[in-house]
């Protein structure tokens, strides 16, 4: 940097201070975040020099200050050296841009509370996704081991997985599972395992083949255990069992969605997710499909047919290594042959779409007329048919529902069918007409009066 002159301004790589004080450890960060700048020990804020009574005491307090309070080290991006300036002492301190951004304040971590950059004149804390993109950037240390910008971090979920695994999970295994750098900092990988963990998945139920209509949707954040637990368990609830009865009036049950594969593909999201990205991973249940849309491309190297084969790279080794210890994964690079070989023979199949920063995962429904329901049917007094025609298109938990509580004395209106199933308005509709279509319940009444009731049909429900 060259001299000065008396039209200086404090600016963005220029900064003023009287004297050499905590606020000019903050400036250093922020020059060396942001492009590199000058500070000038001994001049006031507008430009005014005022001298420094002790040159050389100073000098060693800002050396002392960078060397010990600001972390990595930035000793060879420094350089501190005497000058005057109208005839009276400075110091002047030249930061240049460093080459292992974030830079921040040792005691505060790589948060934003000690991680600054420059605005303007001024030196402000960084966001959080601006601390992220320094770390993409410049970073040597994969994102696993890079420290964590929160360091108040709990394991109250992991510490019940290990435990339940019969896995230790103190100090040691801490180290040497690369959860504490040799910093002693908490790394990424700690943060992700935390009960801070703030790389959310998102989790929705539409109604029908798009989103116009919610359902229900729900969040979860904290440790990715607790996380892969909550969404497995949400996603249960909506996984709907469709019922068919063969010649021999022997009853087959199958699942929206084979749970050993919805686990699986819970797994390949929780795994190979960049976490370095900001913003949720999601999961969307459609009458048609599932679709889990996930943060980060293929990793560098690895080609759709690799993934298609089973070979597996891994984004995140220290967090796969884990979950394979802990027995949450079987075996490396199973998860897409395992969701393949559920499918095979069958006219839908999985889909997977890759670009850059994103991967798409569509499960086709394997009962796709059927509507995902959280509730059991209720208890009645009614007996309810044992034989459904494989031809019907309706659901069976719901044409079952609406069997039963048609055959109650006061019969069921749509209103009330549509509060019983989940049902949209339309979809109740319709349902009752096509029962009275098939003569599987009559309608009585008209407009708001309208109720429907079981029919008197041998066979079908007894009458009471």
């Amino acid at each position: 940097m060259g001299g000065w002159c008396a039209v200086e301004r404090e600016g963005q790589h220029l900064e003023f201070k009287r004297d050499w004080n905590e606020s000019a450890k903050k400036t250093v960060v922020a020059f060396a975040n942001s492009g590199g700048g000058r500070i000038v020990v001994g001049v006031d804020d507008d430009g005014s020099p005022v001298g420094v009574a002790g040159v050389d005491a100073c000098m060693l307090r800002a050396m002392q200050s960078i060397s010990s309070g600001i972390s990595p080290d930035l000793a060879r991006f420094v350089d501190i050296r005497s000058g005057e300036r109208d005839g009276m002492p400075v110091v002047v301190v030249d930061v240049r841009a460093g080459t292992e951004r974030p830079y921040y304040l040792s005691d505060k971590g790589p948060r934003p509370a000690g991680v600054y950059v420059r605005l303007g004149a001024g030196s402000i804390p960084a966001s959080e996704p601006a601390i992220l993109e320094m770390l993409r950037g410049t970073s040597r240390l994969s994102f696993e081991r890079t420290p964590a910008a929160d360091q108040s971090l709990t394991f109250d979920a992991a510490a019940r997985a290990f435990a339940d695994a019969g896995v230790a999970f103190g100090e040691r295994e801490r180290k040497s599972l690369n959860l504490v750098g040799e910093d002693g900092l908490y790394t990424n990988l700690a943060w992700l395992l935390s009960d801070q963990c703030t790389a959310s998945i998102k989790a929705a139920v539409f109604e029908g083949v798009d989103k116009l209509t919610f359902n229900s949707r729900e969040e979860f954040s904290g440790s990715l255990f607790s996380q892969f637990q909550g969404v497995a368990e949400y996603l249960n609830r909506f996984n709907s069992t469709r019922s068919t009865f063969d010649g021999s009036l022997r009853r087959h049950d199958e699942r929206d969605y084979s749970p050993a594969v919805v686990r699986e593909a819970l797994l390949n999201m929780v795994v190979h997710r960049d976490y370095s990205l900001t913003g949720p991973a999601l999961v969307s249940v459609f009458d048609d499909r599932m679709e889990l849309v996930n943060f980060g491309g293929l990793p560098r190297g690895m080609t759709r047919d690799d993934m298609m084969l089973g070979v597996s790279l891994q984004r995140n080794p220290g967090l796969a290594a884990i979950l394979y210890r802990l027995r949450w994964v079987e075996a490396y690079g199973t998860g897409i042959p395992k969701i393949l070989d559920d499918y095979r023979g069958l006219p839908v199949q999985p889909r997977f779409e890759v670009s850059d920063n994103a991967f798409k995962l569509v499960l086709p429904s394997h009962n796709p007329s059927a509507r995902p329901l959280a509730e059991a049917i209720p208890d009645s007094d009614v007996q309810v048919p044992a034989r459904v025609s494989e031809r019907d298109r309706t659901p069976v938990p719901n044409r079952e529902r609406a069997i039963t509580l048609a055959g109650r004395p006061r019969g069921v209106s749509r209103a009330e069918l549509q509060e019983a199933t989940g049902l949209t308005r339309s979809g109740a509709g319709k349902l009752l007409a096509g029962l009275v279509a098939e003569g599987a319940v009559a309608r009585r009444g008209a407009g708001r009066d309208t109720r429907y009731h079981a029919a008197r049909r041998t066979g079908t429900v007894r009458d009471e």
